[in-house]
């Protein structure tokens, strides 16, 4: 599996919308699903209770007793009792957390033309910072008018349409951030081929494109 380093953040696709991000001696995971990594997080991210990004089997593996998990309120019943150790912070857009030295930022995820993800669920996407290094992972969206004030270098999109946002749609979306890097994500698990990773390098302009493995 590939890794790429963005100024010592070491971070691999785990496929779908899932991530590990290794700085110095800390880890960071988002939406761990279907992991076959097994190392310990210093921090999770949520952005919402749908199985494939709240998976207690998978947090189970990686929780430990200093585990930070900040996640959307609609998790906690499904949460409760299940994952042992770590510590439980909720988000909500705009709700913004300092963890082990990570500023981070919940801001809006929601489908615009699809019943999937309401905007009044409040589910969310992270900009969060490490390294001087801005990331935004996206969750799962679509190109909702809230990202024209994400400012981040590394953006994280879903381009396999049904349930997020396309490709073309992504493109736009890129147009909006102007991330330095792009990264295609939510596609080769459940819904979404890589030929629209492929398709959304093709048509961005004006950052570099990861396809990642």
């Amino acid at each position: 599996m590939r890794v790429l380093d963005f100024s010592g953040v070491k971070v691999k696709w785990l496929g779908h919308d899932s991530y590990r991000f290794e700085f110095g001696d800390k880890i960071l995971y988002i939406d761990p699903y279907e992991v076959k990594v097994h190392d310990k997080a210093d921090i999770i991210l949520i952005t919402h209770g749908h199985y494939d990004h709240c998976s207690i089997p998978d947090l189970k593996k990686l929780v430990k007793e200093d585990t930070i998990i900040i996640t959307t309120p609609d998790t906690t019943s499904k949460l409760s009792g299940k994952v042992i150790g770590g510590h439980m912070e909720l988000a909500k857009p705009g709700a913004k957390f300092d963890v082990k030295g990570v500023k981070i930022k919940a801001v809006h995820a929601y489908n615009i033309d699809k019943p999937f993800h309401p905007k009044e669920n409040e589910w969310v996407g992270y900009i969060f910072e490490i390294n001087n290094i801005k990331f935004y992972h996206a969750g799962d969206t679509d190109f909702i008018p809230e990202m024209a004030d994400v400012i981040a270098d590394v953006a994280f999109l879903p381009v396999s349409g049904t349930y997020v946002m396309t490709a073309d749609e992504a493109v736009q979306a890129v147009k909006k951030i102007r991330p330095k890097v792009a990264i295609p994500m939510h596609y080769g698990k459940i819904v979404g081929e890589e030929s629209d990773a492929i398709r959304f390098k093709q048509k961005a302009e004006g950052c570099r494109v990861e396809i990642m493995e």
